[in-house]
């Protein structure tokens, strides 16, 4: 995935006044409201420049990112402010996720595991039997989850996260997102074209065909039958029967394109209102159940991998460069 600077040099002077002009025009971009869209979007201080890959809201004020470099955040003030915390590791961190304001788990490179109970000021290493890359953490309850990452691995607790047991998933290929409604329905999606889904809590894994050997990065249902899943060179899959078939919706490249957008992350508000972000800061959204998407100017200069909306109207973005994006759409 690629992200492109603008840089320009002329003497010290010139420099700073470049630079200046440059970051008052990216501050304007990123805080400007689309009329066509009614959206609001407004840059956040991070106060780092590490990749952030994902992030999570509690409620309006209570959030969390993670990324490179073991990086961690965290906020109480709906993003006002964000303040490093230690996560103990200098890992990659892919994913986090707070099944309330004091528990939560975080995974990464390597195998790594950890998890807090006190809402991040601290966080406790969960040995694995893996050293696999974990790309997804998710819980349905406080204390039933499942992780998923490289190799086909799939990793569920019933505890809490005090014991993982390894589930068969049958393939070999790198899984990077899970969704579950409830503790036995849940669907999993990564390489060559990879889902699967299962309706006994991962006893068994059943591969979903999607007709395409794209890279698929996330996955979201609304409901029991209705879902998308997102990938590289633009590829999006709906299904509206549980995932027994998945129709193709993959963005064309429209005019002026020279290479189609990898789509990094969905979620949906509601039944019909919709966000995707991807590479170079590209944001689309529906407002008809996912038929349609339009196509927002790009809110930040790299990609975005990290997306949470804890309602329908406040939404979070993360990305390269220490990226966070606030969304607000108008209702």
């Amino acid at each position: 995935m690629s992200s492109r600077r603008t840089a320009g040099f002329r003497g010290v002077l010139v420099t700073a006044q470049v630079l200046s002009i440059f970051c008052t025009v990216l501050l304007f971009s990123v805080q400007a409201r689309s009329e066509s869209s009614g959206l609001f979007v407004q840059a956040q201080r991070s106060n780092t420049e590490s990749t952030l890959m994902s992030i999570q809201f509690r409620g309006l004020q209570n959030g969390w990112a993670a990324g490179s470099g073991g990086v961690m955040l965290t906020t109480r003030d709906g993003g006002k402010t964000w303040r490093k915390i230690s996560s103990g590791t200098t890992a990659l961190l892919t994913s986090l996720f707070f099944a309330d304001q004091r528990k939560g788990w975080v995974v990464g490179s390597g195998g790594t595991l950890r998890r807090t109970t006190d809402g991040g000021e601290t966080w406790q290493r969960i040995p694995l039997d893996t050293q696999q890359p974990l790309y997804h953490v998710s819980f349905v309850s406080p204390t039933v989850g499942w992780v998923v990452g490289g190799a086909g691995v799939i990793l569920h607790t019933v505890d809490g996260g005090e014991r993982w047991v390894e589930q068969t998933s049958g393939t070999n290929a790198a899984l990077y997102a899970a969704h579950f409604l409830d503790e036995r329905r849940g669907t999993v999606v990564g390489a060559l074209g990879t889902v699967l889904s299962t309706d006994d809590g991962g006893l068994s894994w059943v591969p979903q065909e999607t007709q395409g050997a794209v890279t698929l990065f996330d996955v979201f249902f609304t409901d029991s039958v209705n879902g998308w899943t997102v990938g590289n060179a633009g590829a999006l899959f709906q299904t509206s029967d549980g995932g027994r078939q998945w129709v193709d919706r993959t963005f064309p490249c429209g005019k002026g394109c020279t290479k189609l957008t990898d789509l990094l992350k969905v979620r949906f508000t509601s039944h019909q209102s919709g966000w995707i972000i991807g590479e170079r800061g590209m944001l689309y959204r529906t407002t008809d159940a996912g038929f349609t998407w339009s196509e927002e100017k790009p809110i930040a200069p790299g990609s975005l991998f990290g997306l949470s909306f804890p309602d329908a109207t406040h939404g979070w973005a993360t990305g390269e460069r220490g990226t966070i994006i606030h969304l607000q759409p108008s209702r």
